[in-house]
């Protein structure tokens, strides 16, 4: 993994700029939908709210977000970083390695790759009372060049939350993109600064976003946290939690924009 991390990057150091290329969604309904269909599927209740959601950062760039309806979902799911309960959907980028599996728990019910090797990978799945969807992106490839709709951001919709998983974001959000995303309640978005957007441009993005709340993941030991936290300790308050777990719900968001800091394993 050292020499992924290596070449990745050295990649990145020689690439200079990466254009963003028009976002596309298999059902051109951008958005929470509250009124979407539910799948009769047998499922157990995760001790929520009707209107709550439980996520749990389990380090790097990997969520497990939990529904009322026990449905379970986890991020850039990986070998390396994994979640000790096996999702139901698991979602993935090809980066690199610590943000896909080459052999991925067969129990998961549905695999979903941020990347299609025809073109723009395209979901928009309903499993129980969970829709999950994506918007591609660009990647810088290890040469320098650019791997058009090489990568995904997830979006989580789950009664009238909306979350949206950033995934390795490596450019600035233009107009379609933010019109595919929709509106975005909580956001999870990389810090690091280097592998994926630098520092200034995530902010940007988080401007353009406006969800009220804003969870960081992707950095490489406090300091780089701290880097971002003290860019952006003049636009919006920071808490910082103890617990990897937060329980969220549309009447809970606070009032302004925040950023929660989540400690990862």
């Amino acid at each position: 993994m050292s020499d992924t991390l290596l070449r990745h990057g050295l990649a990145m150091l020689a690439a200079a700029a990466l254009l963003a290329s028009p976002a596309r969604s298999e059902t051109g309904e951008p958005g929470c939908r509250p009124e979407m269909a539910r799948s009769r599927l047998p499922i157990s209740l995760a001790n929520l709210g009707k209107d709550e959601v439980r996520l749990t950062f389990v380090g790097h760039a990997t969520f497990l977000i939990e529904t009322p309806g026990g449905v379970k979902a986890a991020t850039d799911y990986n070998d390396y970083v994994r979640p000790t309960a096996t999702p139901d959907i698991a979602t993935m980028n090809k980066a690199h390695s610590t943000h896909y599996s080459r052999a991925p728990d067969p129990a998961i019910k549905r695999v979903l790759p941020g990347w299609d090797q025809s073109g723009a990978a395209k979901h928009d799945v309903t499993f129980g009372d969970l829709r999950v969807r994506n918007v591609p992106t660009n990647i810088r490839t290890y040469s320098g060049g650019t791997d058009f709709d090489g990568n995904s951001m997830f979006v989580f919709e789950i009664g009238e939350l909306c979350i949206a998983h950033l995934g390795h974001l490596h450019h600035p959000l233009e107009p379609g993109h933010l019109r595919a995303l929709g509106r975005v309640d909580i956001v999870l978005f990389p810090v690091d600064g280097s592998y994926t957007l630098d520092q200034e441009g995530m902010l940007d993005v988080l401007k353009s976003l406006q969800a009220r709340v804003m969870i960081p993941m992707h950095f490489f030991g406090g300091g780089t946290l701290n880097r971002f936290l003290s860019r952006s300790q003049e636009l919006w308050p920071v808490e910082r939690r103890e617990q990897s777990q937060i329980v969220l719900s549309k009447a809970s968001l606070p009032a302004k924009p925040t950023i929660i800091v989540l400690p990862g394993s």
